[in-house]
């Protein structure tokens, strides 16, 4: 199993960074009850190869720029496997005395890594905090809230002891900006409190004085502010809520701050990176995640609390089964988070740090913000783009100049080809693209791919928009009226491409007409004038003859298809046994691979998939039709 993992890693760059399969694929692949009998694990490791990893998303390739990073090290993983060997469970200090205590030790060595205060350590002698490690950013969000609203009502009780609990939870209100992660809106969710999500300013930070006037007028209204979570590193696009401005406001309210800072916290390590704690000492609580920029594999969310007992008396039940004689000497991290069972996740870290020392570490995230700075570059020096926000660490956010429509297409069509994968973010109301260093070893060369990947796809889409804007002003001349508002671009700029091939251009054939967003009849009926076939140039420059339909034949067919439904569900069709040979219609082929004929049909939904059969020559497109009519063949068979 090391070898495999070692030889993954060391050739991952092989592999397509994302799956080419359709969702389901992977139940046909394997038997529908377990094994009697124990198999070989070389039968396995075979599957594994041939069955799960067609499948997997290769968050470690250096071509994937989407979300954050998923940390990853050898000291990392090693760290995990001996865990695991080890296979302890500690929930209390007794459980596993060793997994308790270098915990503690560890996240006193993380905390004073980044710069907080020593009130959230948990050694030194005046201190009440102390770090604890959790699943994921979303429990720190959901722990800490859970803590405030415990503390605030019972502040609440002393002042109106013959006020109900119920009574007080429904004035409790909480406060995130627009720019937090969803996490925070479920937390809220989960704690039956109402969260007010409050406007960034123009550099996507949450301000206080916009806090602060918020947090008044729900005083007036009779509300209780009692949380306000902000964040270090925002998720669309890196952006840092003004904790400086935001902490007074929560001391004069007396409200829990929350400081998520997922992915920018693990950047304090460097001392000229800090800015943005500035008012850390107003935090009630902090989290980061090192399984997302400082190579620690996942689940591994550290968080700190200024005050631990107010952390502990939300969360403590205390079955005389778990009670030990060390209780008030030491630290049961049981009482700390949701689970009771607690994995010995301090090992990954200890080893990680000590592998890689601070050093190595602050090496390794400024060279991540050098690479999004090269990219930043790269983007600035083509006046086709624009950078949408303030590159902050690894992540850089652009778009091609046009339409949030444009930006879509260019995306999708990126990722489609399996050659990158980004992810967009909507930043006011633009929707952007986020890239983002992800690569533990990235490099320059890996920033200049996947910024000729980009440019490359932005001027055949650009291309693309030229050719349809010549289109639409012949139609005009012609005195042709055409319905822009019901007219989708994507059927007249990808029938007008310049193809590499005729498996690429069918398969994209299939992809549009087999998405509802995009499929529109009207669009179908005013190009139904268009020619029966054309020629194609296949990558290697050779011309090939093809009898494939035009964007305007595919859509006459479905479009009678979907009547052919239509009627279908009136009644006019009173059998499913057509529609069960139009399926086989579509999927039968011959030993050369060439469609098998399709039979004579007897109702109008065989009659529209016969023809779907007859008019596609390719076997591949045939079959990537069935498979993305299928649902809708199984409902009309039930």
């Amino acid at each position: 199993m090391v070898d495999y993992i070692a030889g993954y890693l060391d050739n991952i760059s092989d592999r397509r960074v994302t799956p080419n399969i359709e969702p389901g694929y992977l139940r046909p692949l394997l038997p529908e009850d377990p094994p009697l009998e124990g198999e070989s694990f070389n039968d396995i490791m075979a599957d594994v190869e041939s069955k799960i990893m067609p499948g997997v998303t290769h968050w470690q390739h250096p071509r994937f720029h989407a979300y954050f990073p998923s940390g990853n090290s050898y000291p990392s993983i090693l760290g995990d496997m001996l865990s695991d060997a080890i296979g302890c469970i500690g929930f209390s200090w007794a459980a596993s005395p060793a997994c308790t205590e270098l915990e503690t030790i560890v996240l006193d060595w993380l905390g004073k890594m980044v710069g907080l205060p020593e009130a959230f350590l948990a050694f030194p002698e005046t201190s009440k905090g102390g770090g604890v490690i959790q699943g994921s950013a979303s429990e720190c969000v959901f722990v800490s809230l859970l803590a405030a609203r415990a503390h605030k009502i019972r502040e609440l009780k002393i002042s109106h002891p013959e006020e109900d609990e119920g009574a007080l939870l429904s004035k409790l209100i909480a406060y995130c900006s627009k720019e937090a992660h969803s996490c925070v809106e479920k937390a809220a969710m989960m704690a039956f409190t109402k969260l007010r999500i409050l406007e960034p300013d123009e550099n996507h930070s949450l301000r206080g004085d916009v806090l602060a006037e918020q947090m008044a007028q729900d005083k007036e209204m009779g509300l209780i502010p009692f949380y306000v979570e902000t964040t270090l590193g925002t998720t669309s696009c890196c952006s840092f809520d003004n904790i400086k401005e935001i902490g007074p406001v929560c001391e004069k309210y007396d409200v829990w701050l929350h400081c998520d800072a997922a992915y920018g916290g693990n950047s304090f390590i460097c001392p000229e990176l800090r800015g943005p704690m500035a008012g850390i000492e107003y935090a009630s609580s902090f989290n980061f995640n090192p399984n997302k920029f400082m190579l620690t594999n996942f689940d591994c969310s550290l968080m700190w609390v200024r005050d631990r007992f107010r952390l502990t008396q939300a969360l403590v039940v205390d079955p005389l089964y778990l009670q030990h004689s060390y209780s008030e000497q030491s630290i049961d991290y049981r009482h700390w988070g949701i689970p009771l069972s607690r994995r010995f996740r301090a090992l990954k870290l200890w080893f990680v740090i000590r592998c890689y020392g601070v050093q190595g570490l602050q090496k390794y995230v400024r060279e991540h913000c050098r690479l999004a700075k090269l990219f930043e570059s790269l983007v600035l020096k083509d006046d086709r783009f624009e950078v949408c926000s303030p590159v902050h660490l690894g992540l850089v956010c652009f778009r091609l100049n046009g339409s949030n429509s444009v930006n879509q297409k260019l995306l999708s069509s990126i990722n489609a080809s399996g050659r990158l994968h980004m992810v967009p973010a909507s930043l006011g109301d633009k929707y952007v693209i986020r890239f983002c260093v992800c690569a533990q070893n990235a490099t320059d060369d890996d920033i200049e791919y996947a910024w000729n990947v980009i440019a490359e796809f932005a001027t055949d889409l650009k291309e693309l928009m030229a050719e349809d804007a010549i289109t639409r002003k012949d139609i005009k001349k012609g005195d042709v009226k055409v319905e822009e508002e019901n007219t989708d671009e994507v059927f007249q700029m990808v029938d007008r491409k310049n193809r590499r091939s005729l498996r690429y251009k069918r398969s994209q054939f299939v992809r549009m007409v087999s998405d509802n967003n995009i499929y529109n009849p009207k669009i179908v009926r005013s190009l139904s004038g268009s020619q029966k076939s054309r020629r194609a140039t296949e990558e290697d420059g050779s011309d090939v003859t093809s009898n494939s339909p035009t964007i305007a034949d595919l859509g006459e067919i479905l479009c009678n298809f979907e009547q052919a439904v239509s009627e279908h569900r009136r009644g006019v069709s009173k059998s499913s046994g057509d529609v069960e040979a139009a399926a086989s219609s579509t999927t039968a082929t011959t030993a050369d691979n060439a469609p098998a004929p399709a039979p004579a049909p007897a109702k109008p939904i065989s009659k529209a998939v016969s023809d779907l059969s007859e008019r596609f020559s390719v076997c591949t497109l045939v079959n990537d039709l069935q498979q993305a009519k299928q649902p809708r063949i199984n409902e009309l068979n039930k």
